[in-house]
């Protein structure tokens, strides 16, 4: 039986926002442990979120969360979906 792997629908606005999300980290000079730690997740789950080939889909919630550590707006992570 072959499987087939079914991409997120929004896959391509993901890719996006995790774009967003690793530029704001590297302004403020954050490491990928130093996010993920202000987080409260793993490094190895902000890494699959940051991967620019990401198929990985998260919450809103974590997205107001990640907002919140790098002190910027949710638009600000949203600049590319414009």
């Amino acid at each position: 039986m072959e499987v087939i792997k079914v991409a997120n629908k929004h896959s391509s606005k993901y890719k996006l926002i995790s774009k967003s999300i690793v530029e704001f980290r590297k302004e403020q000079g954050l490491t990928q442990k130093q996010l993920a730690e202000k987080l409260g997740v793993s490094v190895s789950y902000l890494s699959k979120i940051e991967a620019p080939n990401t198929e990985k889909s998260f919450s809103l919630e974590l997205l107001f969360d990640i907002a919140e550590a790098l002190e910027i707006s949710i638009h600000d992570l949203l600049k590319y979906l414009r």
